[in-house]
Formats: structure tokens, C-alpha cells, sequence
């Protein structure tokens, strides 16, 4: 049915602006019901109804165009140099300079350019824009801060099968960058289709490596060289040594020769302070240090078998794991080793065996970390078996300070770059120890349990505020030390001087109160042996120790008994024993009787 309602107008009306009135309700259509329509519907019992009272929710998404950061850098040399001189040589910039300083441009130029430089140098001696005006309460708030340490980030193997962290190395001239060294190190422990690769990480991007180093054999050492951070060292599995420059990819620019190279894991890789930068040396468990020149790997210019025999014998000598080399020392350096014995040598000695010159024995096992201290060059840190050790050149029978034995085994240790009195350990149960002995020396000032596996190796940033530890299974963990740990507090460096100079000369006078009671117990020994002495039975020997005991007593009885009879001097002395009187002017009515005089005598 058509409900229809026809509305109309006059024509004269079109137009016109609607007149709207207020019309009671009226009924247009009615549909009256049908009860015939009943039967069609069926009764539903029971009947359920569901009513939803919520808000309505509306959800949008916006995906942001995602920003790609990319590392750009630019090489700045020291410039105006031709290309025909190297700045690093004093004689020749010290030639060309006086040639240049005849020319007049020379003069002209620095006369123009010293007006401008003058009045630059005169703003900057007006007000010191950097001078610390409060330095004073900052250090006092530096002392008062518990030692802590938060992590700030956590790079993982990407690889499936996980390898351990044998070696970090920070980047020389920026702490942005950390090249890790990956490998198994468990003997036939590697699985069929384990990586080679490690990785150099750039920590403003740590999900993925910035560079991808692929060696011939994984990798065990590796180390930025201080004079070139382009340039990395390594030292493989399988013995051999490789450099990498980042600027021509992944792949070793050099490798070395297996004939020529280690015959076990090379654990020690480090660069030699020298002219052109390219000069290193090496170290392994196969008993040789190497020496090396990154320009020709085909042969190493040096060879040093630790024999400390002497006698230059392969089969004789201790294999190293460790190797330290200061450059403010450049002709020694000290190799740790498999047996828990350090080796100190000097490269510049004339013959092999001169070039051992001393060995100190302390470690019950292999010493894992070995190290000089930046401040006491003469100090240094060994850390193996269950302590770390510090050790003085001047003492070489024993260690002038150690920690405590702990209950798991310590894996890797170094100084701190910036306290001369704190140190660092890693331990096999996954746990970071700071030493600070100023402080405390029973335990660290400061324990942290970094991860549930065993921590494999160390490195400390050249600020000494961020510490890298490596895991077994490949996990770098780097964490920021507390500012009381990294700071240098007020007169640090002369205490810790002092304690290690007292330390030492306390382990002198040991070692020599030890030197005369092994002589003295040897010739006894040998006395013994020359005279013929005959035995006396347990009961000759129980009687004649008792008749020595009776006459000790007896003897004291008879000093107390004369004690007693004299009266008490006044103006005199009495030596216990002695039986002596030192009688003063005007005290002669003091003096003992004849006859006491006569029983002293006779006692």
C-alpha cells in the first residue's frame, strides 16, 4: 500500500521563504493488525537479547617514512706539507720549515696574518669561557656516590651457532666503534658450519655490524693500530696473522704464510711504537713471539723462543696467552703463559738467551690478563687461577699485593686508564669485579653480575668510563662506570704510589729474611750430613728434654729467691740474674750484708 500526501500551492506562492507554525498531530494513514498473520509466526522461548553498551572506538595508523643514517668522515692530515716529506719525520720538517722562512711571502704573510691572530689571542686572554668556578663541591659530590655501573648496551652474535668474544678493541680516535674478535676456542668443539666472521660495530647503530671481517680462520686477537684506525690486526686460529684496512672492505688486504707463521692460536697481537706504524709482534701458545711488518707478512723480521732455560729449545718453552707491551718502554715487554709464569724480556738484548731477563711465578694456572699500570710503569697486574696479582719489577720471588681466592675462576682483568688505584676482573660466572684498593682491599668495591655465562675478555675505553665484557657465547655487554670510579680523586696518584712502594719494600725485606733462612737450614742440612751424630732413642730423647725443662725451672726459682732476700733499692740498680749493684753516693747504709753477698756467690 502507497501512503501518498499530495502538498499544494498556489503558483503565486513559489518562491516564497517557508512559514513554519506550530499544527497539533494528525493521523494520515492507520494499518489496523491482522491476527491472521498469528499462525505464520512461530513462539521462541527462551529468547535471548544481547545489549553492548560501549563507546565506539576508531584506531588509525600512521607509518612514518623511516630516516636511513649514514656515517660519512673526512681525513684531516696535518697539511701544507709536500707530498715528498712526512710530517711524522723531525729532521725533515724542521728542514723544509727553515727553507720556507727565508722566502719574503714567508715574512709578509706572518706579518698580515699576526694583526688578525693577535686580536684573536687577546678576546681569548680576556675571560676564560671553560674556567671551573665550582670544582671543588663537584668533587665532593663525586665522593660521597656509591659505585655503580648501568648497562648501556648489549650487541649479540648474529650468528646462529654462538661463539665466544675473545678479543674487543676500541677504536683509537673515536669510542663510537668496537671491533670483536669471534671464535671457539674449546678444543674440536666447532660445529660444521660455524662462521669465520667478526664484526666491527658501530654503537650509535648496534643492530646490524658496520663491517664484516672474514678471515681465513676465526679470529682469537685483534687490535685497532693506534696510528691508523683504518688499520686492524689479527691473529687467527690456525696461527696465521692478517691486517684488514676498513677502507678496502672485509676482506685481509695480507695474510701470512702457514709455514712461516705460529703453530697454535695466536692469543697476543699487538702494534710496536715505531716510525711508519706498520711494525707488530705476536705471540702464541706454541712457545715463539714474532715479530712482524705489516708491509711484507711473508716472513716474520723476528723470532724469540720462551725458553727459560735459556737454551733456545722449541720443545723447552712455555706457551704464551697473554702479552703486554707498554710504549713508554719501547724495548721490553712481558709475555704471561700457559704454566702461570711471567716471562719479562728485552728485545734489544744482543743473543736470545739474553733477552729473557727475568720470570715471576705466582698463578696456579694460565695467566689470562696481564698489564702494566699507566701511572707506576714499574707496576703491573697479572690475573689468573682464582686472584689477580700486582706484581713489582724489584721483587720478582713473589707479589706485593693479591685479592682473595674466589670461588670461580678470574678470565681477564686491566687497569683502569684514569685511576692509578682501580682495577677490573671478569670471572667465570658471569660477574664484574672493580677493585679499588685505596678504598678497600678484602673485596671490590663494586660486584655486578653481568650475565649468567662465563665472561671471556675485557676492554676499558681510553676515558675510562665505558667497560666492554665478552661472553662465551658471544654477548658484549658495555656498561658505564659510576663517576667516583672514573675520576681522579685529590692525591690519588701519591698514595697509590706510596702503598706500592711500601708494598715492595716489605716483600724486600721478606724475601731476604726468606734468602737467609734457606741458607741457614742448607748448611745446617750439611752439617748435619758431615757430622756423625749418634741417634738417641724416644725415651733418651723424652728424658733428656725433661732434665732440660727441670734446670729452666730451677734457675728461675733461684732469681725469684734472691729477688725476695734484697731489700728494695733506692739509689741503686739490680740486673735481673746478674747480681750486680750500682750503688749511688751517700747510700752505703743501702747496700746488701756480707752474707747475701756470700749466698749470691754461691748461687
Amino acid at each position: 500500500m502507497e501512503i501518498i500526501y499530495v502538498y499544494t500551492r498556489k503558483r503565486s506562492e513559489f518562491g516564497r521563504p517557508c512559514n513554519f507554525s506550530d499544527w497539533p498531530a494528525k493521523v494520515t494513514a492507520d494499518i489496523p493488525p491482522d491476527p491472521s498473520l498469528a499462525s505464520g509466526f512461530v513462539l521462541r522461548s527462551p529468547v535471548d537479547s544481547y545489549v553492548q553498551h560501549t563507546s565506539d572506538m576508531s584506531e588509525h595508523e600512521v607509518n612514518t617514512e623511516r630516516v636511513e643514517v649514514e656515517s660519512r668522515g673526512v681525513n684531516h692530515v696535518e697539511g701544507g706539507w709536500p707530498k715528498d716529506i712526512n710530517p711524522q719525520e723531525v729532521e725533515q720538517t724542521i728542514r723544509f720549515r727553515k727553507k720556507v722562512e727565508k722566502d719574503e711571502n714567508y715574512i709578509n704573510t706572518v706579518t698580515h696574518l699576526g694583526a688578525l691572530m693577535e686580536h684573536c689571542v687577546k678576546q681569548n686572554n680576556a675571560i676564560n669561557i671553560y674556567e671551573e668556578y665550582f670544582g671543588e663541591e663537584e668533587m665532593a659530590e663525586v665522593e660521597d656516590e656509591p659505585p655503580s655501573a648501568k648497562t648501556i648496551n648489549v650487541i649479540r652474535d648474529p650468528n646462529v651457532s654462538k661463539r665466544t668474544a675473545t678479543r674487543l678493541s676500541w677504536h683509537p680516535d673515536t669510542s663510537k666503534k668496537l671491533a670483536v674478535a669471534y671464535s671457539s676456542l674449546e678444543f674440536q668443539q666447532n660445529v660444521k658450519d660455524m662462521s669465520f666472521d667478526s664484526y666491527i660495530w658501530d654503537l650509535e647503530n648496534p643492530n646490524k655490524p658496520e663491517l664484516v671481517l672474514k678471515p681465513s680462520s676465526p679470529l682469537v686477537s685483534l687490535e685497532y693500530n693506534p696510528k691508523d684506525s683504518h688499520v686492524l690486526l689479527g691473529g687467527c686460529y690456525n696461527g696465521q696473522m692478517a691486517y684488514w684496512d676498513t677502507r678496502k672492505g672485509g676482506l685481509p688486504v695480507e695474510v701470512s704464510s702457514v709455514e712461516v707463521s705460529h703453530r697454535d692460536p695466536v692469543y697476543g697481537a699487538v702494534w710496536l711504537q715505531s716510525k711508519t706504524g706498520t711494525e707488530c709482534f705476536s705471540a702464541s701458545t706454541d712457545g715463539q713471539v714474532l715479530w712482524w711488518d705489516t708491509r711484507k707478512l711473508s716472513e716474520p723480521t723476528e723470532a724469540l723462543v720462551l725458553d727459560i732455560t735459556r737454551k733456545g729449545l722449541l720443545e723447552n718453552a712455555l706457551g704464551a696467552v697473554t702479552l703486554e707491551f707498554e710504549p713508554t718502554m719501547p724495548t721490553k715487554f712481558m709475555v704471561g703463559t700457559e704454566q702461570g709464569i711471567v716471562i719479562a724480556c728485552n728485545r734489544k738484548a744482543k743473543t736470545p738467551p739474553e733477552k729473557i731477563t727475568s720470570t715471576y711465578s705466582g698463578h696456579h694456572g694460565p695467566v689470562y690478563a696481564l698489564g702494566r699500570n699507566p701511572f707506576c710503569p714499574k707496576v703491573f697486574l697479572t690475573v689468573g687461577d682464582w686472584t689477580a696479582r700486582i706484581w713489582s719489577e724489584e721483587t720478582k720471588e713473589s707479589s706485593i699485593m693479591w685479592t682473595k681466592y674466589h670461588l670461580s675462576y678470574l678470565t681477564d682483568g686491566c687497569w683502569s686508564t684514569v685511576r692509578p688505584a682501580v682495577f677490573f676482573t671478569t670471572r667465570s660466572d658471569g660477574t664484574l669485579d672493580v677493585w679499588d684498593f685505596l678504598f678497600k682491599q678484602n673485596n671490590p668495591s663494586l660486584s655486578l653480575k653481568v650475565c649468567d655465562e662465563p665472561l671471556s675478555s675485557l676492554r676499558l675505553q681510553d676515558n675510562g668510563c665505558v667497560v666492554g665484557c665478552g661472553s662465551k657465547l658471544g654477548t658484549v655487554t658495555l656498561l658505564e662506570i659510576s663517576s667516583g670510579l672514573c675520576s681522579l680523586q685529590r692525591n690519588e696518584k701519591t698514595l697509590a704510589t706510596a702503598m706500592f712502594e711500601r708494598e715492595t719494600k716489605r716483600e724486600k725485606i721478606l724475601e731476604a729474611r726468606h734468602r737467609e733462612m734457606r741458607l741457614k737450614e742448607r748448611a745446617r742440612s750439611e752439617g748435619q750430613e758431615t757430622e756423625e751424630r749418634p741417634e738417641e732413642s724416644p725415651l733418651e730423647v723424652l728424658e733428656r728434654v725433661r732434665r732440660e725443662f727441670f734446670e729452666v725451672i730451677e734457675a728461675e726459682l733461684q732469681r725469684k729467691a734472691r729477688a725476695e732476700t734484697q731489700h728494695p733499692p733506692s739509689a741503686f740498680q739490680v740486673e735481673d740474674g746478674a747480681g750486680e749493684e750500682a750503688a749511688a753516693p751517700g747510700a752505703e747504709s743501702q747496700l746488701p750484708k756480707d752474707g747475701e753477698e756470700e749466698e749470691e756467690d754461691a748461687a
